[in-house]
């Protein structure tokens, strides 16, 4: 079996090869949806679809990443380990489920180390009904021009303008305000967007040229970011149905072992979000029972990484800033989402592989 180190990569044309070749080692062919835009080095950029498994199993199960560019550096290596697994791969087929590996949904984020997509939207914020009105974010307004102001490193007046604010809302109300996602600012922090973008409308293809024909459906999109560093928290990533809420805890609970949080009631370290991507399927793929999980793995502290947002956020708005300054800004950012060690890639991939299986088990139930 591959080393666990093997599978990750320092760049997303280096992750894109792991994947295709990981597929093509596996016997598996590719589809590639070709974004329109180049990456950081000019290369091709795609979201790369590989179904392991028939065209028709009834039992189907995604695994994502990239949802939020620089986060695939983490999913990507789950994958590309995943393809070369053949035990587990041994087990999916036995159970009858077939695996699609949706690689890169926000490719372009993924190559140029940047969480938004191209369009400098938060995908997972981006699934809304845009002929009704949008949700209001009435706190990021206070923020916005705090998050991102005229000059970086913001000054010690920024800094204590933030920390009065949450001194006076508290640090949840905070991290709430600025990551829950807003419709207003074009250019700022988790901005949702006005219209689907090309990932939005890319990803319900997806669905409706591979989980069409699939009665049961469950999916663990790889996130990073939030949470103790190396812990994947499990969170419950459907509509807010307490049938499905109980499938998600009998499937991936591990008897109170890794307990399956969930943003509408509290119990998750996320804010409670709107648009998300996985509510895609009830659209798509109206006739299948859906199960969903997002695995956030921890890297540095909130604060660290809502620091490094704003450093990003500001180089996309201020792109004549020094070289030093910008590449400075865009180690934090990697830093931010993935923590380049060994230990933590064992820790990811331990836990993402213990969280497939027992997808498998779970959709394989009568």
């Amino acid at each position: 079996m591959m080393q666990v180190v093997q599978a990750f990569s320092a760049s997303y044309a280096q992750a894109r090869s792991k994947f295709l070749e990981a597929a093509a080692s596996a016997g598996l062919p590719v589809t590639s949806y070709a974004h329109p835009l180049a990456g950081r080095d000019g290369e091709a950029l795609a979201m790369d679809v590989a179904l392991d498994g028939a065209a028709d199993a009834r039992r189907l199960l995604i695994v994502s990443s990239a949802c939020h560019g620089v986060e695939g550096y983490c999913g990507s290596g789950v994958q590309v380990f995943a393809l070369h697994d053949k035990a587990w791969r041994d087990k999916a087929r036995a159970q009858g489920v077939a695996v699609l590996y949706v690689h890169a949904l926000n490719p372009f984020g993924f190559s140029h180390v940047r969480r938004a997509t191209h369009e400098n939207v938060d995908l997972n914020r981006n699934f809304q009904d845009f002929s009704q009105p949008l949700p209001v974010n009435e706190p990021y307004r206070e923020l916005h021009a705090l998050l991102l102001p005229e000059a970086w490193p913001p000054g010690d007046d920024n800094a204590a303008a933030i920390a009065g604010f949450i001194e006076k809302h508290g640090a949840p109300a905070f991290q709430s305000a600025v990551s829950r996602g807003q419709h207003e600012f074009a250019d700022g922090l988790f901005f949702g967007g006005t219209a689907p973008t090309w990932s939005n409308q890319t990803i319900r293809q997806v669905l409706r040229d591979f989980a069409g024909g699939a009665s049961k459906i469950a999916w663990i999109d790889l996130h990073t970011g939030l949470g103790p560093s190396g812990l994947g928290e499990r969170i419950f990533a459907c509509k807010d149905d307490a049938a499905a809420l109980s499938r998600a805890r009998q499937w991936w609970g591990g008897n109170g072992a890794t307990p399956v949080t969930s943003i509408y009631d509290g119990s998750s370290t996320s804010a409670f979000l709107t648009g998300l991507m996985w509510m895609s399927v009830y659209q798509e793929c109206p006739q299948a029972e859906y199960t969903g999980l997002a695995m956030e793995y921890g890297t540095l502290p909130f604060p660290e990484v809502t620091q490094a947002l704003r450093a990003e956020h500001w180089l996309n708005i201020h792109r004549d800033a020094p070289p030093e300054l910008a590449r400075k800004i865009k180690q934090q950012m990697m830093d931010a989402f993935y923590t380049d060690t060994d230990v933590w890639k064992g820790q990811i991939i331990e836990q993402a592989r213990e969280a497939m299986l027992q997808a498998a088990a779970g959709l394989a139930e009568a």
